[in-house]
């Protein structure tokens, strides 16, 4: 995709849905600065890049670096944040401090710096257990977690940063996120890569509840592509948009799914729903169409199997 602005910084750069970012980026001329702790990111995400970026390794409660990070930007696309419903869950203060303050202070460090726009990476789980669906941004939040409250209060920060001092802002809401690189090793991680894991090692995937649950999973390449469009669409300033692929898949069948790529033929294990989790998500993305000329490109079938070459290939390189 064609990159019309020069300068960009990618919080949360070096992680799942940031490094994907980042070489999209750079692959289209644009010189780009990353800021990321490091906390759950990795280097290894960036290393095909081979430096061809400005990486400053920081907190983004950290004034100072995030001054310098955004010096002459023209685009901030904010990702950096505590990502996991159940450790906000165990530690609400601790993940505030990061998904409140943290988002405050990349708006107020693009006023005081002058930045055009800012793309909030936010998240449907904002919606909570709401049964309609599909999911619409005009839907009355019912957040079920830390995690979801969080979301919810940076976008508004977002919306009064837009309104009240001029800084362009868009907030992304996506659904489900899935693709190479993410993380399957931590139990919060994105069930698609925890399922391939468990999958190419010939182990049972543990499912949380009756597998009934049903997501809209979206591959990290239309993402990449949404928050691209966002950054420059002419009406998206101050908007809410959903980015989902408006199809949903049950657990049940997405581990049948997963199995079947793998070569497998294993039932799950069923354990105690998880506090936060929700039955339903399908997102409504007419929004999206209509806003940033949006559409998902992937259908599940060939991101996950995408997605499992390229874990074949990882775990290869592991057992060398």
């Amino acid at each position: 995709m064609k990159i019309s602005f020069k300068n960009a910084l990618v919080t949360g750069g070096a992680g799942f849905i940031g490094s994907h970012l980042v070489e999209a980026l750079v692959s289209g001329g644009c010189q780009v600065t990353v800021l990321d702790n490091l906390s759950t990111g990795s280097m290894a995400n960036l290393e095909h890049l081979k430096g061809n970026y400005k990486l400053y390794r920081e907190d983004i409660r950290d004034a100072a670096a995030l001054q310098a990070a955004a010096e002459k930007c023209d685009v901030i696309f904010h990702l950096a944040a505590v990502v996991s419903v159940p450790l906000t869950i165990e530690n609400p203060v601790e993940a505030a401090a990061v998904n409140d303050m943290g988002s405050l202070l990349v708006f107020e460090t693009a006023r005081q710096l002058k930045v055009k726009r800012v793309v909030f990476s936010s998240s449907c789980a904002i919606y909570g257990d709401d049964p309609r669906l599909p999911k619409r941004e005009d839907m009355l939040p019912k957040p079920m977690s830390p995690y979801a409250v969080q979301k919810l209060t940076a976008e508004y920060y977002a919306r009064v940063f837009n309104d009240l001092y001029g800084i362009e802002t868009v907030a992304l809401r996506y659904f489900n996120v899935y693709g190479p690189r993410q993380d399957p090793s931590s139990p919060y991680s994105g069930v698609i890569s925890i399922f391939m894991t468990k999958a190419l090692q010939n182990q049972a995937a543990v499912i949380y509840g009756d597998g009934d649950q049903s997501r809209d999973f979206i591959y990290v390449r239309d993402v990449v592509k949404a928050n691209l469009l966002a950054a420059t669409a002419p009406n998206a300033c101050g908007q809410v948009i959903n980015i989902g692929s408006a199809r949903a898949i049950r657990i049940n069948e997405l581990w049948q799914a997963v199995c079947a790529v793998c070569g497998r033929n294993m039932d799950p294990i069923y354990e105690r729903q998880r506090p936060g989790d929700i039955k339903e998500s399908l997102a409504e993305i007419e929004k999206a169409k209509t806003i940033l000329n949006f559409d998902c490109e992937v259908p599940l079938e060939t991101g996950i199997a995408s997605t499992f070459e390229w874990y074949r290939q990882n775990q290869r390189s592991e057992d060398r």
